[in-house]
């Protein structure tokens, strides 16, 4: 048993889903559309629960070269955003196993597993540890809604956990899916609410950019985190 994740029981935990540079970078191989409003506000929320020390649970896809084409494993377009990585953290291979340190979210702030799947809840050691967690909300950000993000929510909805799931700070691959999908995670009892509903009144500053993308060179300015980590 995760002793002390079952004993002590959170306000909130973050759960950051496939915020990798396959997703969200102009040239990266599943792009989600809007990504650039939504990746204002996946960074609005970053900051935010570093500010506020809210656990951060981080999903990524991993896929073999011959299986896929995006997220590859050991590539560029696998590694996460940047501004999604807190300094204290640990990572965890899609490996089959359960095993997990006792004072896993004592240790770290941030807790990465990776999965070769689209359903987090197929992968052993995830399935473990999202159900195991005690909070009050799970909070989910990422891509894809129609994909990951669906999985993700209904997966802990369905073991009797509270969902919210920032609705401007999930990227979609397909608008008409991701509808439903929402309409659908609604239905099943999340709480679809917006950035700023969770973060309330703006405590950033507007700055340059430090991009990820060079080659977004439109890009002049955006609300990004003014805390240091």
């Amino acid at each position: 048993m995760i002793r002390q994740l079952i004993k002590t029981r959170r306000k909130q935990v973050l759960v950051d889903i496939n915020t990798q540079k396959d997703f969200f970078l102009n040239k990266g191989r599943a792009c989600v559309g809007n990504r650039r409003r939504v990746l204002s506000h996946i960074r609005r929320v970053m900051a935010f629960a570093r500010l506020k020390k809210i656990p951060v649970i981080s999903i990524s896809e991993v896929n073999p070269e011959n299986n896929g084409g995006y997220c590859v494993d050991g590539t560029e377009g696998a590694q996460k955003i940047r501004y999604t990585l807190l300094s204290n953290r640990a990572s965890f291979a899609a490996d089959n196993n359960t095993d997990l340190p006792v004072d896993l979210l004592r240790q770290y702030r941030q807790i990465i597993l990776h999965k070769r799947c689209v359903d987090p809840f197929d992968e052993p050691r995830i399935d473990r540890l999202l159900s195991e967690v005690r909070a009050g909300e799970f909070v989910l950000i990422g891509a894809c809604i129609e994909g990951a993000v669906e999985a993700t929510a209904l997966g802990l909805l369905q073991r009797g956990k509270k969902v919210s799931v920032v609705v401007d700070a999930v990227g979609a691959q397909d608008k008409q899916k991701a509808r439903h999908s929402l309409r659908k995670i609604a239905a099943k009892g999340a709480r679809l609410i917006e950035t700023r509903k969770l973060a309330g009144a703006s405590h950033l500053k507007s700055v340059s950019v430090l991009r990820d993308d060079p080659a977004e060179d439109s890009i002049q300015a955006a609300t990004v985190d003014a805390l240091a980590e």
